[in-house]
């Protein structure tokens, strides 16, 4: 019997970015947060004389075997890397029901990479260990070891250097999926023309501070721990640890050239903000380099003032809610 995982989304609270790196990637300073909107990837798995990997989908944005495009997919190329890691052949068959939006900077195609691995385990009735699941996560995409952890994440690096971070809460969140797409490698290119003025240390300097101040925001001594030792927030240890991370000046760096390029992103953030006297959020931003964008709330009331001032717009909203890590992990496989 197949595996079927919920592929969960995340967003970005605050996301900085630094120059080109010689490698060519850009180091980045960020909080994941994981949340419970999700894609499904079904798994089949078994063993077999030599490798065969098929990868189905519903959505015809999404690289799969029938347009002859399959290696391009992240989940196709984290199960092939995976049999290679555990020497072993099999036959395997990948599906991916898209519910989440492309080019969103909701890390769909990631997530989906990390449940397609997590499920051919399952169905091989083998595992990596963690460090080669980040590792071969990391190769395929800077995204995917946040989905191998899971909850509070920060991520370093260009985002695939990842450890937990104390959980916060589950909050309600609205997420904003706009008609429009944005393209990550074209956001990064407009970035780099507004920072030409920013040497090379100067980025990485930045980074550094930003890294540290990240760590010693959620330093566990001011979170509330469980029986296990796992540290949680209470809801005004969340509130205050959002606020300090606003404090740090670590929003996101590409709203800058992405409202820009889409001034009516730039008016949704607005509606998802509000006012005082109609619930403003915790936090609210674009998502990676977007185009989704998300409000972070205290109540459900007021998330969902916020999703009815987003939709009254003509923008989708959707009310979701911040996935802690052990939401995250018992709620994956179906």
């Amino acid at each position: 019997m197949a595996t079927r995982v919920r592929s969960f989304s995340k967003i970005n609270l605050g996301l900085a970015v630094g120059p080109p790196r010689p490698d060519g990637f850009h180091g980045l300073a960020t909080v994941y947060q994981t949340l419970a909107m999700h894609d499904f990837v079904t798994v089949s798995a078994a063993r077999a004389n030599e490798s065969t990997i098929i990868l189905t989908a519903n959505h015809p944005g999404v690289p799969c075997t029938a347009r002859g495009n399959a290696e391009k997919n992240t989940a196709w190329r984290i199960v092939a890397g995976a049999l290679k890691r555990l020497d072993l052949a099999a036959t395997v068959s990948i599906g991916i029901e898209k519910h989440l939006p492309i080019q969103g900077g909701m890390g769909a195609g990631s997530a989906n990479a990390a449940a397609a691995l997590l499920g051919l385990e399952r169905e091989l009735g083998v595992e990596l260990s963690e460090a080669d699941q980040l590792e071969l996560g990391a190769e395929v995409g800077s995204d995917v070891p946040l989905f191998i952890l899971g909850g509070t994440v920060l991520g370093l690096g260009r985002g695939e250097v990842v450890s937990r971070l104390p959980d916060l809460p589950a909050k309600p969140v609205v997420i904003a999926i706009p008609e429009v797409g944005v393209s990550t490698a074209l956001a990064f290119q407009e970035l780099d023309k507004r920072q030409q003025s920013l040497t090379f240390q100067q980025g990485t300097d930045r980074l550094e501070m930003l890294s540290r101040a990240l760590a010693a925001i959620w330093t566990p001594s001011t979170a509330e721990h469980d029986s296990s030792g796992i540290a949680r927030w209470t809801g005004d240890l969340a509130e205050d640890q959002l606020l300090a991370l606003v404090r740090t000046g670590i929003e996101n760096d590409f709203e800058e050239v992405v409202f820009s390029q889409h001034p009516s992103l730039r008016q949704i953030k607005r509606e998802l903000v509000g006012s005082e006297t109609n619930g403003k959020p915790l936090c609210a931003g674009l998502s990676g380099s977007g185009s989704a964008l998300f409000g972070l709330y205290q109540s459900e009331t007021d998330a969902r003032a916020a999703q009815q001032r987003v939709q009254q717009s003509g923008t989708r909203a959707i009310l979701t809610e911040t996935l802690p890590r052990d939401l995250y992990w018992s709620n994956m496989f179906m």
